[in-house]
């Protein structure tokens, strides 16, 4: 019976991209449906069934960007659908959280030394915050870099 239970529980999956280093760990059971990678490949994104959608990537920090900064950047947007309701930062990372397009969105970056930002993004109905909200910490907890 051990058996069965422990098969009931899907192993999370962990994502690596190969051009930046950008590691993250999620339940694979929610977030199934795994896009095509762009030609770049910066990253990846994964679909759930009822309207989530998680991106891990990397960019290159070519405006030399601090996590002030981008937090600073994000606040002060003006783009329609988009708000930032929460925000923190620390000497090489940064968080934000709210709303765009009527998803309830969290962002964290790690701003690394190699020169590279990595990310993780997830975003999702407002009607599933319950669902999502408790698992939203784990996966950017998870997010690093080489």
């Amino acid at each position: 019976m051990a058996g069965a239970a422990t098969s009931a529980v899907a192993a999370p999956s962990t994502y690596v991209n190969e051009r930046f280093g950008t590691v993250c760990t999620f339940p694979g059971e929610i977030f199934t449906d795994r896009q095509p990678e762009p030609d770049n490949g910066d990253g990846q994104v994964w679909l759930s069934t009822d309207g989530a959608s998680l991106i891990c990537s990397g960019i290159r920090n070519i405006d030399d960007e601090t996590p002030k900064g981008f937090v600073a950047a994000e606040k002060a947007s003006d783009e329609a659908g988009y708000k930032v309701t929460y925000s923190k930062s620390g000497k090489d990372w940064a968080v934000l959280s709210g709303m765009k397009d009527g998803k309830i969105f969290y962002e964290r970056r790690l701003f690394g030394r190699d020169g590279i930002i990595r990310t993780v993004w997830i975003d999702y109905p407002p009607a599933l915050k319950s669902k999502y909200d408790p698992l939203v910490g784990a996966i950017a907890g998870s997010l690093k870099g080489p």
